[in-house]
């Protein structure tokens, strides 16, 4: 069985239209895959409530307990390889998971390491996207698959979607556009990476 890791920081929204593609389009019996565990660095991330009622295991792992970002992400790799088990691939997915991970970590998980950023990558890498985008006057803006590199928001890029940036858009109402193009891009990369794996 090929295990998939989500780590969160928050309401997993990523994570919840992964985990229910993966059971609409049962990834157990297409792609020998399953969500194994949902990880979290803040207790009150609420996805974890969702993870948990959809069956999966879920931990949490405060970084905060932690004097060196190396030592939290040390305790995070033991946590995270209780859960490849055999020889398939472990596919760890960052949906929301707000910690910059140390050279170390990325260099571990090579290759299998994924996130989402939302904006159309090389452009507006980092934080605050969506007003950028709406400060430079774009006309479309976007999110990006992509897998994790130890420099930031970089990576070879495995999805992409656009969206026009609308006439009187705000920030929030250009994110949450956007947000709906996540849901389907990110399932459908892993998908397709499962797919050919």
């Amino acid at each position: 069985m090929k295990n998939i890791v989500i780590l969160i920081s928050g309401t997993g929204s990523n994570m919840a239209a992964i985990v229910k593609t993966a059971q609409r389009d049962d990834w157990r019996g297409k792609f020998g895959a399953r969500v194994a565990a949902v990880i979290s660095n803040r207790a009150d991330a609420k996805g974890l409530a969702f993870a948990a009622g959809h069956g999966i295991d879920t931990a949490v792992l405060d970084h905060k307990a932690f004097d060196a970002r190396e030592k939290f992400d040390t305790a995070l790799s033991e946590l995270i390889d209780r859960y490849d088990e055999t020889a398939q691939p472990l596919l760890l997915v960052l949906a929301g998971f707000m910690r910059i991970l140390t050279p170390g970590f990325v260099s571990r998980y090579e290759g299998r390491l994924l996130n989402i950023h939302p904006s159309l990558l090389p452009a507006f890498a980092g934080l605050h996207t969506h007003q950028r985008a709406l400060n430079e006057g774009c006309k479309l803006a976007g999110a990006t698959v992509h897998q994790v590199t130890a420099e930031l928001d970089h990576g070879v890029i495995l999805a992409q979607a656009a969206v026009p940036v609308l006439p009187g858009d705000t920030a929030d109402s250009l994110a949450a556009r956007v947000l709906t193009q996540e849901h389907l891009i990110y399932p459908q990369a892993i998908a397709d990476l499962l797919r050919h794996s």
